[in-house]
């Protein structure tokens, strides 16, 4: 049963600087006819898909800027499709879920989305979200044009957004970048999971978000996979994650 929000004109609302491509995975056609035309409203380009197995082949040919994906698909589901479209491009995925499946919500994280929003879905929310994951996509602003990052084999290129170590790249969505700069950058200091959590979704924590240990846990394998430590990222108990960037 999906829970349908009515999306009022808000002509007082931000524009988006430019027409970025969204593409709408939601089988709830009043809701999704809801959301594209409120993000029409403020200068975006939506397309919709209905159907879960329809939605790789839509991507292919349009090429979006952010995917939206509801996890209740017919024919595909949405943890399927992103972990799908996680492993064949870097595009910024929000996935749409109810508010009560925390567990859907985390394994969301695990599978490749970079951020989430619980359904009724508040439209100044979305869109928030929205803005704050095409704008930590685009390039670097002039203040990290030039900066770079190491830390013993692990180098961080902020104008590209990239990160290797030995050379060898790490498969990095803007979530799982952000928060390695934010570590990396804070090295040997403890960072706690309410400044990740502002970096990454724009929100304080409330003690019971637990989506930053998924994210951890997913960029800990990360680097483990391009041959680094299991010990850069150390959880400390109680306060956060401390980046150790040795071996």
């Amino acid at each position: 049963m999906h829970a349908d929000t009515t999306f009022a004109r808000d002509p007082g609302g931000p524009i988006a600087a430019r027409r970025s491509r969204v593409l709408l995975a939601e089988d709830s056609a009043r809701l999704a006819a809801s959301i594209r035309d409120y993000l029409q409203q403020h200068g975006y380009d939506v397309s919709i898909v209905g159907d879960g197995l329809a939605v790789p082949e839509r991507f292919e040919r349009m090429k979006p800027d952010l995917v939206i994906l509801d996890l209740m698909l017919p024919g595909k589901d949405g943890l399927t499709l992103c972990r799908e479209l996680r492993g064949r491009d870097t595009v910024p995925i929000l996935i749409l879920t109810a508010k009560a499946e925390n567990i859907d919500q985390v394994l969301g994280l695990e599978m490749g989305a970079d951020d989430y929003v619980v359904k009724p879905v508040e439209p100044r929310v979305l869109l928030a979200r929205i803005e704050a994951l095409l704008r930590r996509a685009r390039p670097a602003s002039s203040e990290r044009r030039e900066e770079r990052l190491t830390a013993g084999r692990l180098s961080i290129d902020g104008a590209r957004r990239a990160a290797e170590i030995d050379t060898r790249a790490i498969e990095l969505t803007t979530g799982d970048f952000d928060i390695l700069w934010l570590l990396a950058s804070r090295q040997g200091q403890v960072v706690t999971r309410d400044e990740i959590l502002r970096v990454v979704r724009g929100i304080d924590y409330d003690g019971l978000d637990r989506s930053i240990d998924a994210r951890i846990c997913r960029l800990r394998r990360k680097l483990q996979d391009a041959g680094g430590a299991e010990s850069m990222i150390k959880t400390v108990r109680l306060r956060g994650y401390l980046f150790t960037g040795g071996e």
